[in-house]
């Protein structure tokens, strides 16, 4: 399998815009975000290209106004257009202040890579790829840089970022590329240019070895639900935001559809969304009502096809759950056979019993 590394985050973060967007192909228009961020990293690479000579600031900020002059998102208000404008521009003033290109040996830019990780049980060969932003030599060491570029607000702990996946996998494509340089000698650093700060990390042989192992299970929990056919779920999260399949995911299709046009149904399914919530919210005798409400709400979910529905200041969400069913019948002539029925059954006598007796006095 040939995937890339937003590919798998893509995968964590939610697996049906995964399946939207790597298996069937369906493109939707970049988000503003993408593109400030893919601007400025525009103007970051320029600035560190040498033609013979490294470009000035006023350079790098007239290659900044007009790429954003020129950008494809027209639907900016004045005040908005102005803002993002101002805001790219004292980034690139920041960032050329406190990282002169003179002062860096970078060796590489935008850099592609590809990492074979092979699977030890059958053999099967898979493809990693991404871009690094760039690469540096650190004068008079032995040390590599990796530097990526980040244009969002908020920065990881440093116990996360140790953990972060992106970073290894930029880590194996260094090493695939320079076999020779030792994985100690490789620093890995994200760069959060609206605060102006760098965070450092690195990995070990046996880091490298677990990010392979863990890619491996990805992949083939992506392959297992593609060959069988499984769901890919929605996630609901805050990078919804951001998301441009809202339209078509069933945790947001409703609210669109309300929107654009009179679906039959809708005024009705407005006021018991209210009413379930309002009942929600008073004491536990409305409960049969709550759930003749619930219902109707899930008989409509189905009929439209959502996952989510919308009142008019309120949502709601289903949620399934995934459980095990086991045949008690024959769990109990298994531990039985091996004198272990009387055991496990005490033990699961007493959990209830620990479970219920905080019950009247909670």
């Amino acid at each position: 399998m040939r995937t890339s590394y937003s590919a798998l985050t893509t995968y964590q973060q939610c697996p049906l815009r995964f399946k939207f967007q790597e298996i069937d192909r369906i493109r939707v228009p970049k988000g503003l975000e993408a593109v400030f961020g893919a601007m400025i990293h525009n103007c970051l690479k320029f600035m560190f290209e040498r033609t013979p000579l490294y470009p000035t600031l006023d350079e790098v900020i007239d290659r900044f106004r007009t790429i954003w002059q020129n950008k494809e998102i027209t639907n900016l208000n004045f005040e908005e257009d102005k803002a993002y404008c101002e805001d790219g521009i004292s980034l690139l003033k920041n960032f050329y202040r406190l990282n002169q290109p003179w002062n860096f040996n970078a060796l590489e830019l935008e850099s592609r890579f590809e990492v074979l990780v092979s699977e030890q049980e059958n053999e099967e060969k898979h493809v990693l790829t991404g871009i690094i932003d760039r690469i540096d030599k650190i004068s008079n060491t032995d040390i590599f840089e990796i530097i990526d570029y980040k244009t969002s607000r908020r920065m990881p702990s440093q116990e996360n970022l140790d953990k972060d996946l992106q970073m290894s996998i930029y880590h194996l494509g260094i090493s695939r590329r320079w076999p020779h340089i030792k994985p100690e000698n490789i620093k890995l650093s994200l760069y959060f240019l609206k605060h102006g700060e760098k965070i450092t990390t690195s990995r070990s042989k046996e880091d490298l070895e677990k990010t392979k192992d863990f890619v491996i299970e990805l992949i083939n929990e992506i392959k297992k639900r593609i060959e069988n056919n499984y769901d890919f779920p929605p996630h609901p999260s805050p990078l919804c935001d951001w998301c441009g399949y809202r339209p078509r995911c069933p945790m947001w299709k409703h609210l669109y559809q309300s929107k654009a046009k009179e679906i039959p149904g809708q005024k009705e399914i407005e006021k018991i969304i209210k009413e379930y919530f309002d009942l929600k919210s008073q004491n536990q005798k409305n409960s049969k009502r709550l759930t003749e409400l619930q219902s109707s709400i899930y008989e409509f979910m189905a009929h439209e096809n959502v996952e989510r529905v919308f009142g008019e200041n309120c949502y709601l969400t289903k949620t399934l759950q995934e459980r095990f069913i086991y045949d008690m019948k024959k769990i109990k002539e298994i531990l039985e056979e091996i004198g272990k029925w009387d055991e496990v059954a005490k033990k699961k006598q007493f959990s209830i019993l620990k479970a219920t007796k905080k019950k009247p006095g909670a």
